[in-house]
């Protein structure tokens, strides 16, 4: 049979790209029909039998038998002397169903539906691939190095599927080699023609979530809930958790004896310092221990602004601000409020804003990258400690804080 040698490979298909079978027979019928659609321009009349198993397929065209000089349409019929050729008791009138060699397709046919084929598995496994990770959105998933490029890491599965870590969803610290394993959660998929694009995050805040839920009990079987998780990626991380059981210590129970329980989710993301934070309603309360490990002295909101002016001790400030910022920028994401801090005790401060007549707007900006806004917090910092913190020339320092100086002096 000739058709077995051109279809030997469908159960190779099958084995390869894990195609149940029925979904291979439905591949195949469609692959066929549109063949028989370019041949003989319509296929309703045929009757395809797959069998993907054995490798083997059958095409049957039915006809009716006309009377010899009738013929109209010789997809659907067939003169009476050509059907007495396949059975000599035809009579006019009857149905003929006789079988088509896929060679009487033509060579070039036989080409395009067998490329036609492997196109539609293709898609078929893209289909199916694309709604597996699809359903893995936002879940922690290992793959390997396969490529490093300049603006992502190419990772591949144990399946042989392309995961892509872009270069600002890694970790500053990041650094793999090829063939490591690296986590992350699958931040997005999508579809860009037939082909699907999964992408990898180790800098969303999902990502440290899902650590917790991996590497603390208590978080995967429920009983302390995550709030809410905020983040710079690499430097800092604040995480608010609550338990509606009182027997539990939600701060506790994710820290462990002396950091135990935290220690292996602070070294996968590259030594990040991660401050966990009871949960509570009271807005002035949870903003207190955002700001942790300051020490407020007081604090007065303006709830409806979103608005928080936090008075600490002067040797507090530092701590509240933390370095680079991040601290009184994570408690702010975290608790939802624009937190300003003032020293105790300083009755006279002027906002660095109002001295732009003096001192240019982009290092006024420096300074308030690094938490600091006023006039008198500027003047409480080494010089040295502010060429390390900012992008600010030494000399630049010390004309700012002459210009400073002589405000107060006034």
């Amino acid at each position: 049979m000739e058709n077995i040698a051109l279809i030997e490979s469908f159960s190779e298909f099958k084995d390869d790209k894990l195609i149940d079978r029925v979904t291979l027979m439905a591949i195949l019928e469609d692959v066929f029909r549109n063949a028989l659609k370019k041949k003989y321009g319509e296929d309703d009349n045929f009757d395809i039998i797959v069998n993907p198993d054995k490798g083997d397929l059958e095409i049957w065209r039915n006809r009716i038998v006309v009377a010899d000089g009738e013929v109209e349409d010789s997809n659907r019929e067939i003169s009476l002397t050509q059907a007495r050729k396949i059975e000599p008791d035809f009579e006019v009138g009857e149905d003929v169903s006789e079988e088509v060699k896929l060679v009487d397709l033509g060579r070039r046919a036989i080409l395009a539906l067998r490329q036609n084929l492997i196109s539609k598995i293709h898609e078929h496994d893209n289909t199916n691939i694309y709604k597996q990770f699809k359903d893995l959105e936002g879940e922690i998933y290992t793959a390997e190095v396969h490529h490093i490029r300049h603006r992502a890491i190419i990772l591949l599965d144990d399946e042989g599927n392309e995961i892509v870590l872009p270069k600002d969803r890694q970790i500053p610290s990041d650094f793999f080699r090829k063939g490591e394993n690296v986590r992350g959660i699958i931040e997005s998929v999508e579809l860009k023609g037939n082909k699907p694009t999964i992408i990898m995050s180790r800098t969303a805040p999902g990502f440290l979530e899902k650590l917790f839920e991996q590497e603390i009990p208590e978080v995967f079987d429920g009983l302390i809930t995550i709030k809410k998780v905020v983040r710079v990626p690499g430097e800092k991380a604040k995480v608010a958790v609550d338990s509606y059981d009182d027997r539990i210590d939600p701060v506790g129970a994710c820290v462990g004896m002396k950091g135990s329980r935290i220690h292996s989710i602070v070294r996968e993301l590259g030594n990040e310092n991660i401050d966990v934070i009871n949960f509570t309603n009271n807005e002035q309360l949870f903003i207190t221990r955002a700001l942790s490990p300051a020490k407020i002295t007081s604090i007065k909101m303006n709830e409806e602004a979103k608005t928080a002016e936090v008075m600490l001790k002067p040797e507090e400030v530092s701590k509240a601000i933390g370095r680079g910022g991040h601290n009184i920028r994570l408690a702010g994401q975290l608790t939802g409020y624009e937190i300003d801090v003032y020293r105790e005790g300083v009755e006279e401060d002027v906002e660095l804003k109002e001295f732009t007549d003096e001192i240019e707007d982009w290092v006024i900006a420096e300074f308030s990258k690094i938490g600091l806004d006023t006039a008198k917090a500027v003047l409480e910092q080494d010089v040295n400690d502010l060429v390390r913190r900012t992008d600010l020339e030494e000399e630049t320092i010390k004309n700012v804080m002459a210009v400073l100086r002589s405000e107060f002096e006034e």
